[in-house]
Order: structure tokens, then C-alpha cells, then sequence
């Protein structure tokens, strides 16, 4: 059976504010490595599949620099939302187009366009593992990863203890999802790890198109009339008319909360490859190279006396002076300073922007 990959590429990555905004967010800007973050992405797919194979599903607002960083990939490989409903409509929409494009049912390796990757051959190895189980299985297949610390930004799935092998000729085997819990407290997220059953949720979906139409129908049914119109034959101006219409109707869901905590027909494969979704400042300064003071320092920046910082500076000059455990990100038009282990809440500070009317610095 064929596989392609899908990239969800149209979050607005609120978290890492002010460096990621409305206009140009995480996914297409650089971070850590040689790329932007979606760049980096599809450089990992490149070697398990065709540019024609490989499709971005974003947001009509974006989907110009999408073009401009990825020239690898078809133009008409970049799927367009009128705007964001977040990821479970997205892949209802990538459905549809993919639908139209292979006659054949296909198996879909959708996957967020913002994480990083290394031990690179085993990703890949996990990827081929779940391609091949989701092409065999009438389930959703997802890749869960061993969790290094109790860390309260990531969803965790709860994993079977019964190993189920993919066939007879491959000795990979994979384990039943029993429940999804989405971001727990500190407390709960170690009694998630001492339990020893609990994974961390890559957000990486692993699915044949039709199960995915099936999935979806059941769990959102009043998502699924919405999307029902575009099967249809229809002129590109009328799809783009329909799209649009139901769009506006749409309730946002993720895929996590529409259809993953709700199904019974989820499974995992368990993978040791280093990750992350570089979610907040904290997780980027936890990943990021530091000085023999504990600091993160990019740009003009001088600090006395100061530790456990990470300073990031636009253009204009920073200094620091006696002070310990801030993140401080300069931009264009804005400056914030957060406290170290509270930059969760940096959005709350986009969404005082946005009841202020403030969107020229979102």
C-alpha cells in the first residue's frame, strides 16, 4: 500500500512569543539546527519519501512562505486552510484533498511540523514500523516515547502490557493505547513514570485514509456534515466556496481531544529516539548549549553577576545585572522578560494582546 507524509504546518506556536507570531510562527522560523523548524522536518522524510509524496497542510495566511522554504515540495502538495480550526479539522481536510488525489486507499504519516528529532535512524525505523502496522490494521497507530522526566507540557499515553506483533515476518511488535492524558502536574506526570506503562505522545498519527474517515465520522459527528459536501465533484471555485463556508461553521478541536481520548482502536509504537516540541521557552533553554554560568546568551548581550538566563536579543543591546532565572526574548516591536519555569503562561500575555487590540505585535 502506498504511504505518504503529511506535515501539519498552521499552528501559531503562542508559547515561544514574541520570536513566534501570527504572521511568521514557529514552524517557519530557525530555532536549533540548520533550518526553520518545517525545513528540518522534511529533510528527516526526505530519505523514507518522494517530495511528491510529502504533503503541508496550513493555513492560506502562511501558506506563501511555506512555498518559499520548502521548493522541494510540489506547489500543489501545500494543502490550504481558509484559516485555523486546529489540527483534527486539518487532517479531515488533507483527508478529503488525498482522497481526490490516489484513487487507492493510502496510509497517511501525519506529523507536526515544529519538533525536533535526533537519533534519526531510529525515527525512521519507528516510522516504517507504524506504516506498516497502520497499512495492516484497521486502527491508528501512533509512536510513543519513553519519557526522561516528569515534564507537565507533554500528553502521555497509558500503553497495554500485552505485545502484539505487526506479522509473522517482522519482529517489531507494537502495544495497545489505553488512555490519553493530556499535559498532568508535576505530581501526576511522576506517578505517570514510576507507574513504568506510561509513554510521552509524539503527536505523530500513523493511519489508512479510510480509517481516519471512519475515525472521524464517529468521534466529531458534528464535524463530519461539514466536511461531507467537499467529496463531492465539485469546479476549484465551488470547493473553495463550500470550504470556506463550512469552515466558519467549525468548532476548533485537536486531534488529541477529537478523536484520540475518545477511540478504542489506538495503538503505539514504543521508540528511544530523542525528541521534543520545543513547546516553551523553558524546553528551549533546556536544549539549548550554556555558558559555564548557566546562560543562554544570543545577540548583544552582557550580563554581571548573572545565572540561569536565557537571553535572546533582536538587535538592540541587553544587559543584565545580579539576576538569576529569567528568560528575556527581544522583537521587533516588544520586549518580555518571564520568570524561568513560568513561560507556559506567555500565552496569557497574547491573549491580553489580542483583548487589546493590539494584533501589529501578535
Amino acid at each position: 500500500m502506498k504511504s505518504i507524509a503529511l506535515i501539519m504546518a498552521g499552528g501559531t506556536g503562542a508559547r515561544l512569543y514574541p520570536r513566534s507570531t501570527e504572521k511568521k510562527p514557529k514552524q517557519l522560523i530557525h530555532l536549533l539546527g540548520e533550518g526553520t523548524m518545517i525545513q528540518n522536518t522534511v529533510m528527516r522524510l526526505l530519505p523514507l519519501f518522494n517530495p511528491d509524496d510529502i504533503f503541508v497542510v496550513t493555513t492560506e495566511q502562511l501558506a506563501h512562505v511555506v512555498r518559499d522554504q520548502l521548493p522541494l515540495i510540489p506547489p500543489h502538495n501545500i494543502i490550504m486552510e481558509p484559516f485555523r480550526r486546529n489540527t483534527a479539522p486539518s487532517l479531515a481536510l488533507a483527508n478529503v484533498i488525498l482522497e481526490k488525489r490516489y484513487e487507492e486507499d493510502v496510509t497517511v504519516v501525519a506529523m507536526p511540523s515544529d519538533h525536533i528529532v535526533h537519533n534519526i535512524g531510529e525515527f525512521h525505523a519507528s516510522v516504517e514500523t507504524a506504516i506498516h502496522a497502520a497499512s495492516t490494521m484497521n486502527a491508528i497507530v501512533t509512536i510513543g516515547l519513553q519519557p526522561t522526566r516528569a515534564e507537565t507540557g507533554y500528553g502521555y499515553m497509558q500503553i497495554d502490557e500485552e505485545e502484539i506483533r505487526v506479522s509473522e515476518t517482522d519482529a517489531s511488535t507494537i502495544r495497545k493505547v489505553n488512555i490519553f492524558a493530556e499535559k498532568p502536574d508535576v505530581a501526576t506526570a511522576q506517578r505517570f513514570i514510576d507507574a513504568g506503562d506510561f509513554l510521552w505522545n509524539s503527536g505523530m498519527f500513523v493511519y489508512r485514509h479510510s480509517i481516519f474517515e471512519q475515525e472521524f465520522a464517529e468521534h466529531l459527528p458534528e464535524h463530519a456534515p461539514l466536511f461531507a459536501p467537499l467529496h463531492h465533484s465539485l469546479s476549484i471555485d465551488a470547493f473553495n466556496h463550500v470550504l470556506y463556508n463550512s469552515y466558519r461553521q467549525i468548532r476548533p478541536i485537536s486531534m488529541d481531544y477529537g478523536i484520540m481520548e475518545k477511540t478504542q482502536n489506538v495503538f503505539c509504537v514504543i521508540s528511544n529516539f530523542e525528541w521534543s516540541d520545543v513547546g516553551t521557552w523553558d524546553e528551549l533553554y533546556r536544549l539549548s548549549k550554556k555558558d559555564s554560568r548557566k546562560n543562554v546568551l544570543e545577540g548583544d548581550v552582557f550580563t554581571v553577576n548573572t545565572k540561569n538566563c536565557m537571553v535572546s536579543s533582536y538587535g538592540k543591546v541587553i544587559a543584565l545585572v545580579n539576576v538569576e532565572d529569567l528568560i528575556v526574548v527581544d522583537s521587533e516591536n516588544l520586549l518580555m522578560i518571564c520568570k524561568r519555569g513560568a513561560t507556559e503562561n506567555v500565552t496569557e500575555l497574547v491573549d491580553l494582546l489580542r483583548r487589546k487590540q493590539n494584533t501589529s505585535l501578535i
